[in-house]
């Protein structure tokens, strides 16, 4: 393994999943509502989904790149009406008066919904593409083996992160009072909900 190429590949992976976005305030809201479990597989699907377009940019596969990115107004469109859909949700969902158990189902669905919300901005295969091409593997160099080793670094780098971010919210999930939730369920609620509007009123304008 080139252990540059998977450093590189670490510190992008937790670069770009860092900032505090839709997905992140989601992570926050469920950690908090839900559990640790549930925040870490909610970034988990973040993560599947950066990796699988490093995956796309780093083994040049053109024809799906090229269909994704010529097709991203229709993906922006699905991912602004579900950000809205969430954020509604969000606002309206009152706190459980016990923690529920974090099951496979309540998993899947969280990993489900953060997978399909990430992989709905295809943009963010542009910037793995000037990546790999800055560091001398755009498409056509075939060097395989390096690519693959950077997309493993940008997988374990964007889990490093949600791991992190849920652990760290987790330890205060107990001092937080249920009148705490509802209000933190109507912030973020209006947070996703307003990256849904701009996001919808960026297509349109």
């Amino acid at each position: 393994m080139d252990i540059n190429f998977f450093m590189k590949g670490l510190i992008m992976g937790f670069s770009i999943a860092a900032p505090v976005g839709p997905i992140g305030i989601l992570c926050i809201r469920r950690t908090l509502a839900e559990g640790r479990a549930s925040g870490f597989v909610s970034g988990l699907g973040a993560a599947t989904a950066d990796a699988l377009y490093g995956c796309v940019a780093g083994f040049g596969l053109t024809l799906i790149s090229g269909i994704l990115i010529h097709q991203q107004g229709w993906f922006r469109l699905a991912g602004g009406v579900f950000l809205c859909y969430l954020g509604l949700k969000t606002f309206l969902s009152k706190p459980a008066e016990q923690s529920a158990s974090a099951g496979g189902t309540g998993l899947l669905g969280a990993y489900v919904s953060t997978f399909f919300l990430t992989l709905t901005n295809p943009m963010t295969i542009l910037a793995f593409a000037a990546i790999f091409a800055g560091l001398g593997m755009a498409s056509g160099g075939g060097n395989y083996l390096s690519a693959a080793v950077l997309v493993f670094g940008v997988f374990l780098g964007s889990t490093l992160w949600w791991f992190i971010l849920s652990s760290g919210v987790g330890l205060f999930r107990k001092r937080v009072s249920l009148q705490a939730l509802r209000w933190i369920n109507r912030i973020s609620g209006i947070i996703i909900l307003a990256f849904g509007l701009i996001s919808l009123t960026a297509l349109i304008s």
